[in-house]
């Protein structure tokens, strides 16, 4: 599969901020209740259904992935940037890091017990959002399950030039309605089984969305 344009940007943009995004990302410790209480819970359906490893795409310096395995989820990190990889290995070297895409997963059918993508597929166009999906449950066993949490918005694209200190970057990110991103997963044949959005302030264009979602046991069920 030729790899989508937009990755290239993605991964230079991230390999240039990489240091300064690890500086500034908080820990999952530091999370509100609700964000630390999200990934509990993914974490324990995850183990209960004993299917298998999770994947965290998009794993950044790998702070998420480190959680996980705190929480006794065997899981491992994929992420585009290269220098991104570096400090997760450096920083949890007794996990897996390695570079990959989420738009073509170098993993087995079913291989998956659960994917997390957390902030993680905003800067994926929407015309391809469902190669992504379409993806994620190619790689999740029958039972396995996905979270996913993000920026929502009302449809608005930024292609912003600098972040994180000042550095330049040259991705765009993208903020589609929850209920897109939900007629999106279940599309690909994931059955979204919880939603939760942060409340919206008056006017707001953005907001946080977070998406609870299985691969049925039944194919014929989806």
């Amino acid at each position: 599969m030729t790899e989508p344009s937009y990755l290239a940007a993605v991964r230079e943009s991230y390999d240039t901020v990489a240091a300064a995004y690890a500086a500034r990302v908080k820990a999952p410790s530091e999370l509100d209740p609700l964000s630390r209480a999200m990934l509990t819970a993914f974490s324990e359906l995850v183990q209960a259904s004993g299917r298998g490893p999770v994947a965290d795409l998009g794993c950044g310096p790998g702070k998420v992935t480190a959680h996980l395995a705190r929480l006794g989820v065997p899981a491992f990190g994929i992420d585009v940037s290269p220098k991104m990889i570096e400090l997760a290995r450096a920083a949890y070297p007794h996990l897996r890091f390695a570079v990959g895409s989420m738009t073509a997963l170098e993993l087995a059918d079913g291989e998956l017990g659960g994917i997390l993508a957390y902030y993680s597929t905003h800067h994926t166009p929407p015309e391809l959002l469902p190669v992504v999906f379409v993806e994620f449950h190619r790689t999740l066993a029958p039972g396995g399950y996905l979270m996913l949490v993000g920026h929502a918005g009302t449809g608005e694209h930024l292609s912003p030039t600098r972040a994180y200190g000042d550095h330049s970057v040259s991705y765009a990110s993208h903020f589609l309605p929850p209920e897109r991103i939900a007629g999106l997963l279940e599309e690909a044949g994931l059955l979204v089984t919880a939603r939760l959005e942060q409340e919206r302030e008056p006017g707001a264009k953005r907001w946080i969305a977070g998406f609870m979602a299985r691969k049925p046991m039944d194919e014929t069920a989806a």
